[in-house]
């Protein structure tokens, strides 16, 4: 097998692993605090699985980093994928039993499988040409296209399966979706860490600092990210304010879900056609046009296009900082960085997650869209340092 037909391969199972994990996230998130509520001594407990959850993924980021920099991503893919079933399994325990505990520990041993397939995207670029890199990144995510009408239809056709004991089947359908992941993941052939990768020499964050790009691609990925979670959890709620119904907000974060992933078909050519820092650039004016759209109305349609174009910006900027941070690193500094990355976009998006419901309880639906601005102008900012910067260094 030549190596451009094992880069492909590569990424049509991590393309295939994506769209299983993102199923078992979208379970999680979409039954998570109805549990909670079942099980917890009070209602204002009730989102602590979610943020167990959270927690679960971002204290395992850096450490499933720095251990894949030195025995590579399979088995660090696989026990992930091996802990979230796991973490299914005792979920449903926890809900025969009514342990509010026991389920909150099942859901933070899930997270860790959102940290470990956070590297899905990185992995897809190994093996891969320089030309090929944003393809790649973006062909990974086109999995949650599936995940994004799958997720919600196995949550949802799977809640009694076990009656009377609600959710309990959603989440043997999640041990058995990790259980396939797992079959696929064993099929990936990644290239192992030489000696070099693993002792290699690594520069100091004070000297890979100095590199405007990095700077840029990880604010461009996570500012991405955490504008995304803020505005798209703040979302359903409003919509209920204002008078709509569950089924109106559902069908709105549907949209959204496809928009963030549906984009992946073409997102990597255009950044090979026209540079990832435009690419990013493009996502951070369209996360402005959809927050411009979320406040001159509260119609169904102006929550529709904001939402809609929130998944968009998303798209553009995470992939185009994605695919920048892949050239500011040496292959020995790939954990370190990487880690580093992944750890911090989960922290801000743990912030923004949970200061968007406060702030839309105590501002309103304006607020959140009104907070877009400074964020994404502060993005556009650091993308044209960077562009000064490269166009002054030659």
């Amino acid at each position: 097998m030549t190596d451009v037909a094992l880069a492909k391969r590569n990424i049509l199972l991590l393309a295939i692993s994506q769209a299983l994990y993102s199923c078992c996230v979208i379970t999680v998130f979409a039954t998570g605090s109805l549990v909670g509520l079942m099980l917890a001594p009070n209602a204002g407990l009730a989102t602590a699985p979610i943020t167990a959850f959270v927690l679960g993924s971002a204290l395992t980021t850096i450490p499933a980093s720095l251990i894949m920099q030195r025995i590579g991503r399979v088995p660090v893919f696989l026990t992930g994928a091996a802990l979230c079933v796991v973490g299914a399994l005792l979920s449903v325990y926890a809900i025969y039993t009514k342990d509010f505990a026991l389920f909150c520990f099942a859901t933070a041993l899930q997270g860790v499988f959102q940290s470990t397939s956070g590297f899905y995207r990185f992995a897809a670029v190994e093996g891969a040409s320089e030309t090929m890199r944003p393809m790649a990144i973006s062909w990974v995510l086109t999995g949650g296209v599936v995940a994004a009408v799958a997720g919600t239809l196995i949550s949802s056709g799977t809640s009694d399966l076990l009656a009377p004991f609600t959710f309990a089947g959603s989440y043997i359908a999640v041990a058995v979706i990790a259980l396939i992941a797992i079959a696929v993941l064993q099929l990936l052939k990644l290239p192992k860490p030489t000696a070099a990768d693993v002792h290699g020499p690594r520069r100091p964050w004070k000297e890979l600092l100095r590199q405007p790009k990095l700077i840029v691609a990880m604010a461009s990925g996570t500012l991405a990210y955490g504008m995304m979670n803020f505005m798209m959890t703040a979302a359903p709620v409003a919509m209920v304010g204002c008078g709509f119904d569950k089924t109106d907000a559902s069908w709105v974060i549907q949209w959204h879900v496809l928009a963030m992933f549906v984009p992946s078909f073409f997102t990597g050519q255009l950044i090979v056609r026209f540079g990832a820092p435009k690419i990013a650039a493009s996502g951070m004016a369209i996360l402005i046009v959809a927050a411009i759209v979320g406040l001159v109305g509260i119609t169904f349609g102006n929550f529709a296009v904001a939402l809609i174009l929130l998944g968009l910006g998303w798209n553009f900027g995470f992939i185009g900082g994605t695919t920048m941070l892949t050239s500011c690193y040496t292959p020995s500094e790939r954990g370190k960085v990487q880690g580093a990355n992944d750890f911090i976009m989960s922290a801000v998006v743990a912030i923004a997650s949970f200061s968007s419901g406060k702030l839309l309880a105590a501002a309103g639906w304006g607020f959140i869209n009104i907070a877009i601005f400074p964020i994404a102008l502060l993005a556009l900012l650091l993308i044209a340092w960077q562009s000064w910067n490269l166009k002054h260094a030659t």
